[in-house]
């Protein structure tokens, strides 16, 4: 197989299968297939699981689950398991060329090297005593032994033109002969990715920056392959809100905990833009049309994006708003009990109130059971303030004289009935009353807007039950 010869640009996300995708990963994927779009390209999703002991299959599912779900479409889907034949090829080739040779050190003997180096102020790195070793001596020692393949380091100084950080120089020779694989048919990641890469026609490497160090190794052996060079990019680091690096139980919130939630694609695709990105005028809120149009590494910065849950919060309330009831209620099924679902007609009205003071799909029922079931409450609730006992007990009892004899119980018609008293006993000591005796709650929409939603007779129950307490 060799290269692929259209000049299309071309990305990769590579994820290993090892655990759930997390925020970092899903930011990684975005900047990808930004870029990807943004330029005419193409988008690839390369599942990395040649790590045979942590791989599994339901973290590959997660994985492809997630991705689909915030929208991220692929081109094409790769596994590397599939493909164990391809590096066995070239690993074969590096052997056959020198480029790389067989190690046998025992863990042992690499940790006393490692030390005695330490000790003597000499940067720690493989010494190479196995380079020496003769084709006769390897094949008889494999017979016996398990050895593991170095690939030799060329000892001199790689450059490369980062996208992001400008230019980057490493020395190899502090580096050494690194592993590329532990047998011919368990490559390592920094080989695989190489051979991927040229064989999928990748032109440009968009990944976190914590994989700078793997850049150099993956050139040299791009060199020594003869595979054209690509373009590299090195995001910054997701910062917590204490400005040091994400936690590690932040980073282990998977993008399906976020779903779990009640958080949004279109919000979840919104903030992990902006960590690490900005749009020209430094907008908030940008539809994925504008993020194409305009994603460019110019923008991308150095500094890490620091991850503020308060405005993911925002941001996914500001999306929730923008929704119709009936798109609502379809990203709320879940988290609504079904006997909710039978009320169809107070369900959509309760939504459309709910949403004003919803940030995450996942609060919609404890902001809103009051509507369906009213819960026991003190008769304190119901006295504002600046009331007493006895005036709450007769303004309760004239709104429900007044309800009674009400027949239009439409939004204008209540606020024209109830008005009156309110504006001759005082605002709050009317409309308090009433908002607590329909809601049971301290916090809940406006009293109008709770008797239009729950009716005249449920309301009048209610406001029965507030009565009889304050009788009592």
């Amino acid at each position: 197989m060799t290269q692929k010869e259209d000049k299309k640009v071309k990305l990769r996300f590579a994820p290993s299968p090892t655990g759930p995708l997390n925020i970092g990963g899903v930011r990684t994927a975005l900047f990808n297939w930004l870029f990807a779009r943004h330029e005419g390209g193409l988008f690839v999703l390369r599942i990395e699981d040649t790590d045979r002991q942590r791989s599994e299959a339901r973290y590959e599912e997660d994985i492809k689950k997630s991705l689909e779900w915030l929208g991220l479409s692929w081109d094409e889907l790769y596994r590397q398991s599939d493909r164990l034949e391809r590096y066995k090829f070239y690993l074969q080739t590096l052997l056959e060329k020198k480029y790389a040779y067989y190690c046998f050190c025992s863990e042992k003997e690499l940790e006393d090297e490692y030390q005695a180096q330490l000790s003597q102020g000499i940067p720690p790195k493989y010494s190479g005593r196995c380079k020496s070793l003769s084709d006769e001596e390897v094949q008889k020692r494999l017979k016996k032994e398990n050895g593991v393949i170095r690939f030799k380091m060329p000892e001199k100084e790689i450059s490369f033109n980062d996208l992001v950080r400008g230019r980057v120089t490493f020395d190899t020779r502090l580096i050494g002969d690194v592993i590329i694989a532990k047998g011919l048919n368990e490559p390592l990641y920094n080989f695989a990715n190489v051979v991927d890469d040229f064989e999928m026609g990748i032109t440009h490497v968009v990944r976190g920056e914590e994989h700078i160090s793997n850049t150099p190794r993956q050139i040299a052996l791009q060199e020594v392959l003869n595979f054209p060079s690509l373009v590299y990019a090195h995001l910054p680091l997701i910062l917590g809100s204490n400005k040091k690096k994400l936690s590690k139980r932040d980073l282990a919130k998977s993008i399906g905990d976020y779903k779990a939630e009640g958080y949004i694609p279109e919000a979840m695709i919104n903030f992990l833009v902006l960590l690490g990105w900005h749009p020209k005028k430094d907008r908030e809120i940008l539809s994925i049309k504008e993020m194409i149009d305009e994603f460019s590494f110019e923008r991308v910065q150095k500094a890490g994006g620091v991850f503020n849950p308060e405005k993911l919060d925002w941001l996914n309330g500001h999306y929730l708003r923008l929704k119709n009831p009936d798109e609502l209620i379809s990203a709320l099924d879940v988290f609504i009990p079904e006997k909710w679902k039978e009320e169809k007609e107070r369900l959509k009205k309760v939504v459309m109130v709910e949403k004003e003071r919803m940030k995450r799909l996942g609060e919609f029922v404890s902001l809103s059971d009051f509507f369906f079931e009213l819960r026991d409450y003190e008769k304190t609730l119901l006295i504002w303030k600046k009331s007493n006992e006895k005036d709450t007990f007769e303004n309760l009892k004239h709104i429900h004289a007044t309800l009674i004899s009400l027949e239009d119980f439409s939004h204008e018609s209540l606020e024209s009935a109830i008005n009156p008293l309110a504006e001759a006993q005082g605002r709050g000591n009317v409309l308090w009353p009433l908002r607590a005796a329909l809601s049971g709650r301290a916090a809940s929409p406006g009293p109008f807007e709770l008797l239009d939603i729950l009716g005249k007779k449920e309301s009048l129950e209610r406001i029965s039950v507030a009565i009889k307490k304050l009788s009592s």
